[in-house]
This record gives structure tokens, C-alpha cells and sequence, in this order.
């Protein structure tokens, strides 16, 4: 939507939304067949995102070797040697293209050169050259995203606002970019560079008001990296928005909340924030420092944090991160044991939290410690495209199915099955078709495992779980 907003009135064009499409590429054929369009780009995350552009982008090249292909998105920003070199890339945006799509076109449409177009990366007689990166902009100044223009594709009220924990409308909205930490697991980090830029609390009312008076939407999942960085601005946007009534979840730093003062976080539930994400990754200082998580958190914040949150009403969902890199399997497995015990804690102390569990997968930036220790254990990343699309490292990047070698099957095993057991003694509040019957049922199978410490072969819950469908919104969202 940003791209399409930044060369609207200049070229036409055209989205095409594989959520949306039962054969994409028929539909994106079906447009290049007009001889209209002389450029597609795909948006690309790691993970099933890719799996599908992989494919996607080889066969139109193949078809269409005229047309012109560019990435963009955090997958080619990261690795634009592995896309470039599949030969059927042609560009990759790194990082925001705001500014670098449109004048890239021009520059194409007019001949010109491209070689000073900031966050620009592309091939050259064998060597990848990547353009400076363009300072974080300002984002109000940013032209309005073409919401109309998308319903004429695809119906906004039936594709963009779907049934959730939150609502029966609820739409996805991103109003910043970047975050100001330097998380060296974080993929935003060698992107944003510790930076953060955000629309101001009355641009992001005035979209989310559009939204909700055109097509009915009850509530809203705010994508940010990091939506509570400014204590004033989320203060601001929370009473701009409680005459509305719509719920409303985001992304926050523990540390950065546990200093808003007690006003501000009853503004934010009170302007109806149900539930917001924190990136707790470890209760152990050491490992927080290994992962370089910055700022003042601390294991002692983590729980007092969730505690504080109950007097607001407001759900704290954690994540956790199992299994970093340690000199040794048994400090490996210590860690492990650690952290399943410190997420009890957090239980202990509020039951409602929300416990998100990922098991460590090696993307820290480039040059870091904990990049160097990756490495030295023997890791390796895939060299080309199609390496990334196997199987195998499609889940790993979903992180479920690592491939790390400090890690043994009986560590992922252990991670796997206590999550089996947590999730059936806390149900996550998310999952809208596990009604109350089922939730008791599963907790009362769960709880004396739990109690004792005991999560090997959890196979009742297992079946429970699959013949409910459990959903666990690391994977499938709310």
C-alpha cells in the first residue's frame, strides 16, 4: 500500500494479493498479458512469504523476461546476494521505498542512472552494489495509502477485516517504522539501525476513523515494531480514540512500559487496549545481555511488569526465547530449564499472561557477538534461493523446526512438550473457537502435569489440541 501510494498519479497500477487469490500468478499473468505493465514487485518475508515468491518470480521471468523485478521487504534487505544471484531479480529495495521505488522507475522510465538512488541494490558486472541508505523520514508527509483503490481489487469488508479476539472487523494498520534498540536476534536492527519514526497520534485516529465509518471495522492490530515508544503520543492516540469503542492490541519493550506512569497505561486500556505484546525473550540477565537487548530490562522486571499489568486490565503476551548458543549442551540445557521455570513464575504471579514460545533461530546482525558465536558453533545459512525454500528452512524460520547445532533433539523435545502442557493448563485468550467446555476439559488433563513438573509424551493433550484445532498465534495469529 505504501508503494502504490508513492506512485499513484504518476504510473498506473495494479495490487495483486495472494491471501486474496486462489492461483496468484494466473492473476499476475493476466495483467502482464495486457502489455500495460512493465514492472512487478513483491513484497518478501522469510518463511512461507518467500516460499510462494520463490516460485512466483521464476516463472513470470520466464514468461516475461522483459519485465522487470523488484524486491523488497525484509528477506531481500537482509540477503540480496542470494536473490540477486537467481537471476530473476533484477532490484532490491533495502529497507523503506518510499522514496526509492518511484525514482527507481523514473529512472528507468527516463533512462537516467540509478547509481545515487538511496536504499537501492542491484548487480553490476558480478558484484553486488548496494546504494547508501537513505536517512529514516518523517512519515505524516508520506502521501495518504489508497484504501479506496485497493476496495476496487479486493473488497476491503471482506478480504482486510476479519473476526478476531479482539473484534468481528478487525483491521491491520501500521503507523511507525523502525524501533530504537539494537536486539542483535532482531532481522529490523541492520535495516532501521536503531531508528524509529512514527505518524502522529492524529494521522494514525484519522485513517483508523476512515476505516471504521466506510467499512464497519471494531478494532485494530497495530504492526509496529514498536507502537509504545513514545509515552505521549500513545497517550494521545488512546483518548483520541476511546469515543470510538474499538479494541486495539501492539507491540512494546517491557522497560519502556514499565516506565509510563500509571495515568498513561489507564488511558491506554481505557481507550480500549486489550492485550499487548512484549518481547520478554529470557528471564536470565546473562542472556538478555547476550542477546544484546538493551535498555534496563531485567528478569525481576519481566515479573513485576506482568504484575503491575493486572490492576489495568490489560493482557501482557510474552515471548520467550529457548535454546540461544552456550559453550556447552549441559549450559544449553540449563538455560532451558531456567527459563521453563521463570515462565511459571510469570504464571504464578499473573495468570492471564500470555506466553508465546520460540525456540532460538540464528538471524542476529551481522558483526555482533552472538553472530560470531552462531558461526563458531558451525552454523550456516542457505547461499541460494532455493536452499531457502526447502522444507526444512521454512519452518526454521517459523521457528519450530531449528536447525541449530548447539541444540539436541531431546532439548527441542522438552521446549515442544512443556509448550503442549502450558497451552492446555493457560489456553491462549486468542484462539475464539475453544469455547469454555473445551478449555476446562484441556486443563484438567494439563494441570497435574503441570503441577509435578512432568511434560514428556503429552499425547492426550496433543490429541486434544488437534481434534479442537488449537491455535497458537505465533502461527496463526489471532
Amino acid at each position: 500500500m505504501s508503494i502504490a501510494a508513492s506512485v499513484e498519479g504518476r504510473y498506473e497500477w495494479v495490487i495483486v494479493d495472494g491471501n486474496c487469490e486462489t492461483d496468484p500468478l494466473a492473476k499476475i499473468e493476466s495483467y502482464l498479458n495486457t502489455g500495460e505493465y512493465k514492472y512487478i514487485g513483491f513484497t518478501v518475508m522469510p518463511g512461507p512469504q518467500l516460499r510462494q515468491a520463490v516460485p512466483l518470480s521464476k516463472a513470470i521471468k520466464e514468461k516475461f523476461p522483459n519485465t522487470l523485478m523488484i524486491w523488497g521487504g525484509y528477506f531481500p534487505s537482509t540477503q540480496p546476494k542470494s536473490v540477486l544471484s537467481s537471476g530473476y531479480v533484477d532490484f532490491v529495495i533495502n529497507g523503506p521505498g518510499d522514496h526509492a521505488f518511484p525514482a527507481l522507475i523514473d529512472a528507468l522510465e527516463k533512462n537516467t542512472p540509478y547509481e545515487f538512488i538511496k536504499n537501492v541494490i542491484y548487480y553490476a558486472n558480478g558484484d553486488i552494489i548496494k546504494n547508501p541508505k537513505e536517512d529514516l523520514f518523517e512519515q505524516d508527509p508520506l502521501p495518504p495509502l489508497p484504501y479506496d483503490k485497493l476496495n476496487t481489487f479486493y473488497g476491503i469488508d471482506k478480504w482486510y477485516l476479519g473476526r478476531t479476539y479482539l473484534g468481528e472487523k478487525t483491521m491491520a494498520y501500521h503507523s511507525s517504522i523502525g524501533c530504537p534498540f539494537t536486539c542483535s536476534f532482531c532481522a529490523v536492527v541492520p535495516i532501521f539501525e536503531a531508528r524509529w519514526k512514527a505518524k502522529s497520534a492524529q494521522n494514525v485516529y484519522k485513517d483508523v476513523k476512515y476505516i471504521k465509518d466506510k467499512w464497519g471495522a471494531d478494532a485494530i492490530e497495530f504492526h509496529d515494531n514498536n507502537f509504545f515508544v513514545s509515552e505521549k503520543r500513545t497517550v494521545e492516540f488512546s483518548k483520541l480514540i476511546k469515543p470510538e469503542k474499538m479494541s486495539w492490541w501492539g507491540m512494546a519493550r517491557i522497560d519502556t512500559m514499565d516506565k509510563f506512569k500509571d495515568s498513561s497505561l489507564e488511558a491506554v486500556r481505557e481507550g480500549g487496549c486489550k492485550i499487548i505484546f512484549f518481547g520478554a525473550e529470557s528471564g536470565n540477565n546473562l542472556i538478555l545481555e547476550q542477546l544484546d537487548k538493551g535498555g534496563t530490562q531485567t528478569g525481576d522486571q519481566i515479573i513485576r511488569f506482568a504484575e503491575r499489568l493486572k490492576k489495568f486490565d490489560i493482557i501482557p503476551e510474552y515471548s520467550f526465547v529457548l535454546g540461544t548458543p552456550a559453550p556447552t549442551a549441559k549450559q544449553v540445557q540449563n538455560q532451558i530449564d531456567f527459563e521453563i521455570d521463570f515462565i511459571k513464575q510469570v504464571k504464578a504471579v499473573n495468570p492471564r499472561t500470555e506466553i508465546v514460545l520460540y525456540t532460538y533461530s540464528p538471524v542476529p546482525t551481522e558483526g555482533s557477538t552472538l553472530y560470531k558465536q552462531v558461526l563458531a558453533s558451525g552454523f550456516k545459512y542457505p547461499q541460494t534461493l532455493e536452499d531457502w525454500v526447502s522444507p526444512a528452512w521454512e519452518n526454521f524460520d517459523m521457528r519450530k523446526n531449528p536447525l541449530t547445532p548447539w541444540l539436541t533433539p531431546e532439548m527441542i523435545d522438552k521446549i515442544r512438550n512443556f509448550e503442549t502442557v502450558l497451552n492446555g493448563v493457560y489456553p491462549t485468550v486468542t484462539d475464539i473457537r475453544l469455547n469454555d467446555l473445551k478449555r476446562r476439559a484441556i486443563k484438567l488433563v494439563a494441570g497435574m502435569r503441570y503441577k509435578i513438573n512432568v511434560y514428556q509424551y503429552p499425547y492426550e493433550i496433543k490429541l486434544l489440541q488437534r481434534l479442537w484445532k488449537y491455535r497458537q498465534p505465533e502461527i496463526s495469529g489471532f
